[in-house]
């Protein structure tokens, strides 16, 4: 942690404003971690006490104990008794516990998780065919050859998390770490799922053709190409998940 700032209460409190008569826990929590990871406050700022966080935000105590907790639990501040509670990271680092948190608390909705995941494979695979540079390429095609061998072997536990490492080295050659975040957020709320969708080695053969595809684009620098061939693999994927959601 590092040292703790000079005493920002009264610029915190005054940012956070009053809250509509009634606002639930989680509304607490949204507006505090909107003032998070606006990047005005650095990591180890002190919050002001739960008194006057509750004055200003028009609440009980006890709603800002419970979104303090929530946020602890999620790593984004730090209680301490008899000290306070504290920011423990920056805004970019704060990012992805926060979109979580969010989606978490809204209404769960696998159906448009499944088409938010959709659009974005599909635009991360758009970005890495005309950015990747080739040793970001060669990492997606090393897991492709895992997958394969994984698939040999009829091990489809380690087939998927040869899956999983390929998206993954997809994003990194996509070169945007926000889109990264975000997608790693909604794999993560439907993993669940995701766990179970490849039942038997037939289904792990379409979605190993359907990975060749993708890298065979990715290797041509065909953006569309590319983009066409994740959206052929999402396509029989989210129909994958969206079975096991139905049943699960």
């Amino acid at each position: 942690m590092p040292a703790y700032p000079d005493d920002r209460s009264a610029e915190i409190t005054a940012a956070l404003g009053a809250l509509p008569t009634g606002t639930p826990v989680s509304e607490v929590a949204r507006r505090l971690m909107d003032l998070f990871t606006g990047g005005s406050l650095a990591p180890g700022t002190r919050l002001p006490p739960e008194r006057q966080l509750a004055a200003t935000l028009g609440v009980g105590r006890s709603a800002v104990r419970e979104a303090l907790a929530a946020l602890e639990i999620l790593g984004i501040v730090d209680v301490r008794p008899g000290s306070g509670t504290y920011l423990r990271g920056t805004a970019s680092e704060l990012l992805p516990q926060t979109l979580r948190w969010g989606l978490l608390i809204g209404e769960r909705n696998t159906t448009e998780l499944l088409e938010l995941r959709s659009g974005l494979e599909i635009y991360v695979a758009r970005l890495a065919a005309g950015r990747g540079d080739p040793s970001d390429l060669d990492a997606v095609g090393r897991h492709l050859e895992r997958m394969r061998a994984a698939l040999e072997r009829g091990a489809l536990g380690d087939f998927a998390k040869a899956d999983l490492e390929f998206h993954h080295a997809l994003g990194r050659a996509a070169g945007n770490t926000m889109l990264v975040d975000l997608l790693h957020v909604v794999r993560s709320l439907l993993q669940v799922y995701a766990d179970r969708a490849v039942h038997d080695e037939v289904e792990a053969r379409v979605a190993l053709d359907e990975h060749d595809a993708v890298y065979r684009a990715l290797r041509a620098g065909g953006e569309d190409d590319a983009a066409s061939a994740m959206a052929i693999h999402m396509a029989t994927a989210t129909q994958r998940l969206s079975a096991e959601a139905s049943v699960g």
